[in-house]
């Protein structure tokens, strides 16, 4: 199995160190580079294409939403796990908007730190069971401040014709990424492998359009594929 390439963000060199000591314990992953704010994460980025980007968010010179933002559209194969002290539901759904594809705090424990980045390299999202809590109840407070205006959405309705975009497997897996499953949980319910799952999701996305979990579960409430 190739090595999962690591880019990690952060302004301060302990964390980076930190991180990297814990990161070479393990086979299947290596740091490669670092960087100390997003204008150098944007500039290696774009040399080493790595597979995953640790972004910090709160940095000098560019934070890392605007970094996630920039990178994501000069390298849209890398995937970026924001791994941040904020908890802040704010902070969450801003940087998944901007093309995160999971949300980690500097407090968790190293296993979900390892299974985050192996997750998001392989395609997939990371939050847990708090962020997807969080993700979805923003939603649910968006649409009952407006509930007939999905124009917050980018669409000027919510007819359910725009479901068709997929099929009827896809909109299963939909439903349950917006429920906030993950993908071997979604296997188990659909009675599907979970590498089929990732496959669907790939499907998903690119049929969408979108390339972070915030894009799908838009997708799902605006078309009422998630239940309010």
């Amino acid at each position: 199995m190739d090595k999962i390439r690591i880019l990690l963000v952060d302004d301060h060199e302990v964390i980076r160190q930190g991180l990297k000591s814990l990161l070479e314990g393990y086979e299947n992953i290596e740091v490669v580079a670092e960087a100390s704010n997003g204008k150098e994460a944007i500039s290696i980025a774009e040399e080493i294409v790595p597979d995953v980007i640790l972004m910090d968010i709160t940095m000098p010179d560019m934070d890392g939403i605007e970094a996630t933002k920039i990178i994501k559209t000069k390298c849209p194969s890398c995937e970026i796990l924001a791994l941040t002290v904020h908890e802040d539901h704010q902070f969450l759904i801003k940087v998944l908007a901007a093309g995160a594809s999971g949300y980690v705090t500097k407090r968790s424990i190293a296993d979900d730190v390892v299974k985050a980045i192996r997750n998001v390299a392989n395609k997939e999202a990371f939050l847990t069971p708090k962020y997807t809590r969080m993700v979805i109840d923003y939603f649910r407070e968006l649409i009952s401040k407006s509930p007939n205006d999905f124009s917050l959405f980018g669409v000027e309705d919510g007819s359910s014709v725009e479901r068709e975009i997929l099929s009827k497997r896809e909109q299963q897996v939909v439903k349950l990424i917006a429920e906030g499953h993950r993908s071997s949980e979604i296997g188990e319910i659909l009675g599907i492998t979970t590498r089929t799952v990732s496959r669907h999701r790939a499907r998903i996305m690119e049929k969408l359009e979108v390339n972070s979990i915030a894009g799908v579960v838009r997708f799902a409430f605006r078309t009422g594929l998630a239940d309010l």
